[in-house]
């Protein structure tokens, strides 16, 4: 086996190698496939309420194994011990409300045609649903999507990130634990040039991707070649507007959660600071303080605020962000130094004086570095927040709950908005977002009915 056919893990915290994996040949990738095509057939064709009961105990398999699930996340991808506690347990509740909510969410629908007779919409499984995932929550991204499609009668392939298989192949163990049938939820380890065949194979009928800009406008482009529904969801920019009736102090120590939660790297995280005038030096005295705090170690170590960073690389393309802005004239408040030792940890870090142009202003950085921006007033902190090319999602400080509301509801252009909080799911609203963040929704209703096929019948 040469060394390119192997997947390899890393720890982060040490840099030291964790296991490999053999990659699958061509031949046993197809017959995955099929495999999964044979499987769904049979699945699609038990009740609704049956479906839900096999959901219902993958959520109790996964809570059973919360903290074998954890503890390998932590050695795969960095996340702190209780961080990927908590994943675990969304998860849990994921498939909670799922087996209790899917059913009623898939039952057919009538309707008066206006010339007489009866319509019937059905929501019917569409086929083998293919999911690409990254390695940032590698249990919650995978059962984000995975549950809904199993739970409306879809089989579900998943090609996970490379430093997460082992994560990867322990869900599989926990889907089938829990009396899933064989083969209808398969990990595929396989190279992206496997994963485009997997795209344009025929029996596979939609594609999820989670993943940045540039990845979503290969996959996107791929699935309209082939005719096959997509649903993209690209990161963002997201930003946090500080008013001026802000509870200044509620907001900074929730901006500081929503900045280093999950080390910073997470696609719906605060990322960009933009404080009213009025506030700004109070807000970022108290920003600066807290952030500088924030104490990078060991994940699985309880006074340890943040883990490192997944990957080296990652860790080094974030540090060229913040030297390249402040080569454009951005000041560091706090941080932005590459550490010494082993592990991949970088320090929690502000970035100020930031103007369109530097990569702190217009892009996505994927850790603990925020980007505190200067506003006018509530006008102009929105024009700068949607001034982004992203649309995730984004936060609303006020006191003026109604106030903020309309703000979200009329002017904020992105598909969430957290007012006086920080948050990253919940089972039963939308997820996704607008313009470069992607298209399409997950969880809820929303979710369940990404890949059915609604099917319009007509009786006279």
């Amino acid at each position: 086996m040469s060394e390119e056919k192997m997947l390899k893990t890393i720890n982060p915290a040490n840099g030291k190698s964790l296991k490999e994996y053999k990659m699958m040949t061509d031949d046993e990738m197809n017959s995955a496939v099929k495999s999964c095509h044979e499987a769904f057939l049979k699945w699609k064709a038990k009740p609704a309420e049956e479906r839900a009961k096999v959901i219902s105990n993958i959520g109790k398999k996964l809570a059973e194994h919360k903290d074998e699930l954890a503890k390998l996340m932590t050695s795969e991808m960095g996340k702190l011990l209780k961080q990927g506690e908590q994943e675990v347990d969304l998860c849990s509740g994921i498939c909670d409300y799922t087996a209790k909510n899917g059913p009623d969410s898939l039952k057919d629908e009538e309707r008066e045609l206006p010339e007489g007779g009866t319509g019937l919409i059905s929501y019917s499984p569409l086929g083998v649903i293919y999911g690409i995932q990254p390695w940032n929550f590698p249990s919650y991204q995978v059962v984000r999507y995975s549950i809904a499609n199993l739970m409306a009668g879809n089989g579900v392939l998943l090609k996970h990130a490379e430093n997460v298989t082992g994560s990867a192949l322990l869900l599989e163990k926990i889907y089938l634990e829990a009396g899933l049938p064989e083969n209808l939820f398969k990990v595929l380890l396989i190279s992206h040039d496997q994963s485009d065949a997997v795209i344009e194979n025929k029996l596979v009928r939609g594609v999820t991707l989670t993943g940045s800009p540039d990845a979503g406008k290969i996959i996107g482009k791929k699935a309209g070649e082939n005719l096959k529904k997509s649903v993209l969801e690209l990161g963002s920019n997201d930003a946090y507007i500080v008013l001026e009736d802000a509870d200044v102090e509620l907001a900074v120590k929730t901006c500081v959660q929503g900045r280093v939660y999950n080390n910073g790297e997470t696609c719906v995280a605060a990322k960009r600071f933009i404080v009213v005038d009025k506030v700004y030096d109070k807000f970022k005295k108290a920003f600066v303080e807290q952030m500088s705090n924030v104490k990078a170690g060991d994940p699985t170590k309880e006074d340890s605020d943040i883990g490192p960073m997944a990957r080296k690389d990652l860790r080094e393309e974030l540090h060229e962000q913040v030297e390249e802005s402040v080569k454009k004239g951005a000041k560091i408040l706090c941080g932005g130094k590459m550490p010494e030792g082993d592990g991949f940890y970088y320090p929690a870090t502000i970035l100020d004086e930031l103007k369109p142009g530097m990569p702190a202003y217009d892009d996505e950085l994927f850790g603990p570095v925020a980007s505190l921006i200067k506003a006018k007033d509530a006008e102009d902190a929105m024009d700068i927040a949607n001034s982004s090319r992203f649309g995730l999602g984004g936060g609303i400080f006020s006191k003026d709950e109604e106030k903020a509301k309309e703000l979200a509801k009329y002017h904020f252009d992105t598909g969430m908005v957290f007012i006086n909080s920080f948050g990253l799911a919940k089972p039963n609203m939308p997820f996704g977002g607008v313009k470069d963040s992607g298209y399409g929704r997950e969880h809820g209703t929303f979710g369940l009915h990404e890949f059915v096929n609604v099917k319009a019948i007509m009786l006279a």
